[in-house]
């Protein structure tokens, strides 16, 4: 990249987001670029990494968009901004379509093999990722639909600029005029831009951040993805005069403690299932969180916790049999056969001194839990427990089991605010020209105090679709 270069619209990040934000504006006849930080021909990002799955708050997104809308405004509990869930779901079934011109495959899920974790997500790109416990990425579908997106944009002009960092935003006026850039091999230099779209993921890999905003020990806490995020589109936006959405929360599952320290148990199996279905306790034998809301809340929980490796998932025999085999990569066997932990006994007391828990909050907290589920007055129960993903069930049936958990995290969910065309906001709610974001680095969709999950790759290629275009139709 000799010399100092000038285009129409430059992406930082080469993700979902940020390649079909560049390849977009490509078709639309502007000059673009990907500013991509990682050197490596298949550099690791989330997109990546990721499944393939393609859902609004796991509602196949080619459903209508108020059935879509719905259950946005269900899973956030009404925090997801109206602006923002109006677009997504205007724009969800047209991504797809406009992946599927590009070249993108997708499989069709079979309603008759879809399983409880998975429900309506009916469009997985494909190859689809095999069931196992590690993180077999290379050659699957995102991988594969991210190099198609890189060579498609090639082929119209567009570039690639791998090794490259974005150190901060070009601003005259209060116009984002470009990008100063550092690279392995050259010096720091101006990339002029008439629009910059901030893409660069979360700050899930970022210690400081994580530890101001999610949790009291970020060491404590697997990263599930990437980890490349760092909050550097977050730091530039803000120093910009952007404004800053809550930074919260995160969306990641519940993990097998062993994965802190064995690659071959993760991303997969997830306990989210068996947690919902029974309980999620700490040391003490106490309930922490509403199992009732699902894996992804209940991962923040544990991450909140003054000792996130003090977690435990408790069930029985019943659940065990039930939610444990209700995964693609289903807990029951494959925890136990990948290497994970998991603690059986025939009495609670029993169970609670192979976990090291107290065995009177264990008894306590489980006879408490049981008579609640009995008398359907689980809302009684501190904290309240809900139905709201998965319906309670009683932890009765001997043999008893404990599995020591982790909380997984994959991407930050808060971020830089945009609005519905993905310009980013400043603090009276007025787009900065010149500057847009996509992806996991801007917030106001998900969130709230569920900690409601809306749809990560839908998220990233609706917004990316959308920056472009706003910025084609500015030019």
């Amino acid at each position: 990249m000799p010399g100092d270069a000038e285009y129409d619209l430059v992406s930082v990040g080469g993700g979902f987001a940020g390649m079909i934000a560049a390849y977009r504006g490509a078709q639309l006849g502007l000059r673009t670029a990907v500013i991509e930080r990682g050197s490596e021909d298949a550099y690791r990002c989330n997109s990546r990494f990721s499944g393939g799955l393609m859902h609004i708050s796991y509602k196949d997104p080619a459903n209508p968009a108020e059935e879509l809308l719905s259950a946005i405004n269900e899973i956030t509990e009404g925090h997801a901004s109206p602006a923002l869930a109006k677009a997504i779901v205007s724009n969800c079934k047209r991504g797809l379509e406009w992946l599927q011109a590009e070249g993108a495959r997708f499989a069709r899920l079979d309603p008759s093999m879809q399983r409880a974790d998975i429900g309506s997500r009916a469009w997985i790109l494909a190859p689809v990722r095999p069931p196992v416990t590690h993180l077999e990425w290379k050659g699957r579908g995102a991988d594969v639909t991210l190099r198609l997106l890189e060579q498609n944009l090639v082929k119209r002009g567009g570039a690639v600029h791998r090794g490259t960092s974005v150190s901060s935003l070009v601003m005259e006026q209060g116009h984002c005029r470009g990008v100063r850039v550092v690279g392995s091999d050259i010096a720091v230099r101006t990339i002029r831009a008439s629009a910059v779209v901030l893409a660069d993921g979360g700050f899930q890999g970022n210690r400081e951040m994580a530890l101001s905003h999610l949790t009291p020990k970020p060491e404590a806490v697997k990263q599930r993805g990437a980890g490349t995020g760092v909050g550097d589109g977050m730091r530039m936006a803000r120093e910009a005069g952007a404004d800053i959405t809550a930074l919260n929360a995160f969306y990641g599952h519940i993990l097998c403690r062993d994965a802190m320290h064995n690659d071959r148990i993760w991303p997969y199996p997830q306990l989210d299932l068996l947690a919902a279905a029974g309980l999620l306790l700490n040391r003490e034998g106490r309930r922490i969180a509403d199992e009732g809301l699902g894996g992804v809340f209940m991962a923040n929980a544990i991450a909140r916790e003054a000792d996130p490796l003090g977690t435990t998932v408790v069930f029985d025999e019943v659940i065990w049999h039930d939610s444990g085999r209700a995964a693609a990569v289903a807990p029951n066997p494959t925890l136990v056969t990948a290497g994970g932990t998991l603690h059986k006994a025939n009495t609670l007391a029993e169970l609670a001194h192979k976990l090291e828990m107290n065995a009177t909050g264990l008894e306590g907290t489980v006879a408490a839990y049981n008579a609640a589920v009995a008398a359907a007055t689980i809302g009684s129960l501190t904290p309240v427990r809900s139905n709201k993903r998965r319906k309670a069930q009683q932890v009765i049936v001997p043999p008893f089991y404990g599995a020591p958990a982790c909380a997984g995290m994959t991407n930050t969910m808060g971020g830089v605010r945009i609005d519905g065309n993905a310009r980013v906001l400043d603090a009276n709610g007025t787009p900065i020209p010149g500057l847009f974001a996509a992806g996991a680095t801007t917030g106001g969709l998900e969130g709230g105090p569920a900690v409601g999950y809306v749809g990560g790759l839908m998220k990233a290629v609706v917004f990316g679709l959308l920056a472009a275009e706003c910025a084609a139709g500015g030019r």
